[in-house]
């Protein structure tokens, strides 16, 4: 068995980014910016009112002063005549600022009658004008590579871009294996269980942006795992689940290898999920997940996320660990890294007493992995702790 950071390593260094392509902006969201954007013009593209009231100049605003309407901006349709001395313009938000005016006295200073307005008494100091550019100018740039969310593709938008560069998404096969599995509404056999697994995985895997190919069900036969495998050609990363320890009827790493799969690792020390394997498979990354339902999420979570941002050319791929206080005491750990479901709240967290990896009604309700490092000693109640997120 080799560590978990080393397990890491082997397989992040199995990654080989995938290429750009060019994405409309309205399909962009999720994506992973794969090349600089640039804004094609400034934010605002000229001095813009920052709200209601009458655009004037600056050096002849002071409480009592008058000044005669002669026109009006909107949005979209400026005023585009020049003011002269003591002239003033009815502005609306976001209307560019007529020239000669380099201030927005708001409507509620002004006293209107007719076209003649007077300053208040208790005039605001305030400009009330956005400058040119003073949301970005005109060749700004957003870096890559990011995952675009929402404020991302509005500030895109605003740059006047319509389409982006993007790391292409990976494509993910997945396949359950085992005689005992069938799919969930059909009708288990008195020896059958549901496939679980592959469900929550394929969510996980789409979450980061991935498309997935759920497979057929690999019997416990070489012949019909083979089968279900060839199924997998074109895929950038394989995800097998189950079939990865070593019992008789564990094939998984026999037929891959016979396939051509370069195994990179084989079991590692940690807990839940020590079957895990990998290795390179013609162009695709192959991922063996164990079985069990708990240990192939709490892998997926630890190594197929990370594997899947890499591809995408995110920096920084792992998870980043957090701290929290311990709230219950727990007993030593063992020879092998134990990521233990918890929850975390008001910065507290605690450990489930159940830890059998078996348990999805128990990882259902957890919102951290609380990690234990190989032979941990006891904690008290009190102590820091790192954690990740789920």
């Amino acid at each position: 068995m080799i560590p978990v950071a080393e397990a890491t390593d082997r397989l992040l260094a199995l990654v080989r980014p995938l290429p750009p392509e060019t994405v409309p902006l309205g399909r962009a969201a999720g994506r992973v910016l794969a090349e600089d954007a640039v804004a094609a013009r400034a934010q605002p593209p000229f001095d813009a009112s920052a709200m209601d009231g009458y655009a004037l100049r600056a050096a002849e605003a002071r409480p009592g002063a008058r000044f005669r309407v002669v026109g009006e901006a909107h949005a979209g349709r400026g005023f585009h005549g020049a003011l002269g001395p003591g002239e003033a313009v009815r502005i609306f938000t976001g209307a560019p600022m007529p020239a000669g005016a380099d201030r927005v006295a708001i409507q509620e200073d002004v006293d209107r009658e007719g076209d003649t307005i007077t300053l208040k008494p208790g005039l605001g100091a305030e400009p009330n004008v956005r400058p040119r550019g003073s949301d970005f100018a005109e060749g700004a740039r957003m870096a890559a590579p990011r995952r675009l969310g929402p404020a991302d593709l509005a500030l895109l938008a605003a740059m006047n871009v319509p389409a982006v560069r993007a790391a292409r998404r990976p494509e993910v096969a997945l396949v359950a294996t085992g005689d005992e599995l069938v799919l969930p509404g059909q009708s288990p056999g008195p020896d059958q269980i549901v496939a679980s697994n592959v469900f929550g995985l394929r969510a996980m895997a789409e979450a980061e942006g991935a498309r997935v190919r759920m497979l057929p069900i690999a019997r416990d036969d070489p012949a019909a795992l083979r089968a279900v495998l060839a199924l997998a050609a074109g895929a950038d990363l394989i995800v097998t689940v189950g079939g990865a320890s070593v019992g008789e009827r564990d094939l998984v790493a026999e037929v891959a290898q016979a396939a051509g799969l370069e195994l990179a690792f084989h079991r590692i020390a940690m807990r839940p999920g020590k079957p895990l394997m990998s290795g390179r498979m013609g162009a695709a990354v192959l991922i063996g997940l164990p079985g069990n339902p708990v240990s192939a999420m709490v892998c997926g979570e630890l190594f197929l996320r990370p594997v899947l941002r890499a591809m995408q050319g995110l920096p920084d791929p792992l998870p980043r660990r957090r701290t929290a206080t311990l709230a219950a005491a727990l007993p030593a750990n063992g020879p092998r890294e134990h990521y233990m479901r918890a929850r975390v709240e008001n910065g507290a967290i605690t450990a489930f007493e159940r830890q059998d990896s078996a348990l999805l009604s128990v990882l259902a309700e957890a919102n951290a992995l609380l990690v234990r490092p190989v032979s941990d000693p006891p904690r008290a109640a009190g102590e820091t702790v790192d954690y990740l997120p789920i």
